[in-house]
């Protein structure tokens, strides 16, 4: 059986290139070769990465970078957002140990999987956890719960690889594969712009957490690419439908004028 695929590790506005480093040295460790950095404060390259990695060359030489997180992701079907809290969210929340195995059995079945982390100080944004798949969460003692950047990306890493060395055959997935992150943005964002022409969106301020909400419950459904363009289709039907009964209400107007 082929080896599965490691997950990706997206880095969200990562602050230091010395973090960046040390992020890259513990993903070589444990067998993790794909990293992507979303909007790096100084840039990419930084030099100072390199020294920290420790040799690890080969997956600073390979870093992909990013505007956005929705970028990063797009082309993966499965994406946990690693932070201490869910916040607002409803979404899954797991352990390192709980999520290696649900992404080990999605690349079993040939999926694309990644792990997103944040900032060193500010961690990540509501509006991105909305987008993946479900929360990890290092079981840490409250008293002090104080971990870095690498540290948190090692735990993660090594539940992985232990998994993969030492875990049974995986569970393979029957039922089709989830959407690309890209093709559920492309499904929020619609539903978004129809919802916003009806008047949803009242007052304009809720805008925000009321669009996270919406993208958090249709994210839990794990659309296929079919579902997708079948939800789509829906949304489009209704918004044309409302069209024509606005025209229709506009031509009896019209008679009464």
């Amino acid at each position: 059986m082929t080896a599965p695929v490691p997950p990706v590790v997206i880095l969200d506005r990562s602050q230091m290139a010395e973090n960046i480093g040390a992020v890259a040295r513990v993903m070589a460790n444990f067998g993790l070769d794909k990293l992507r950095l979303v909007a790096p404060r100084d840039g990419w390259p930084q030099e100072r990465a390199w020294a920290t990695a420790s040799g690890a060359d080969w997956v600073l030489d390979g870093v992909e970078v990013f505007d956005t997180v929705a970028a990063a992701i797009a082309d993966l079907n499965t994406v946990f957002a690693t932070t201490a809290r869910p916040r607002e969210t409803r979404q899954p929340v797991r352990t390192p140990r709980e999520s290696a195995r649900v992404l080990y059995d999605d690349t079993a079945s040939g999926l694309r999987v990644g792990l997103l982390f944040g900032a060193e100080r500010a961690g990540l944004e509501t509006t991105d956890i909305a987008l993946c798949h479900g929360i990890t969460t290092i079981p840490i003692d409250p008293r002090h719960q104080s971990l870095n950047l690498a540290q948190a990306v090692a735990i993660n890493a090594y539940e992985w690889r232990t998994l993969v060395l030492d875990a049974p055959p995986p569970n393979f997935r029957e039922a089709e594969a989830p959407a690309s992150g890209d093709l559920q943005l492309g499904m929020y964002e619609h539903l978004e712009r129809e919802l916003d022409a009806a008047g949803f969106f009242h007052p304009p301020e809720k805008f925000r957490s009321m669009s996270q909400n919406l993208r958090v419950m249709l994210g839990r459904s794990g659309f296929t690419e079919q579902e997708v363009a079948t939800f789509r289709g829906v949304i489009t039907a209704l918004s044309k439908g409302r069209g024509r009964v606005l025209e229709r209400l506009a031509r009896e107007q019209a008679k009464k004028d």
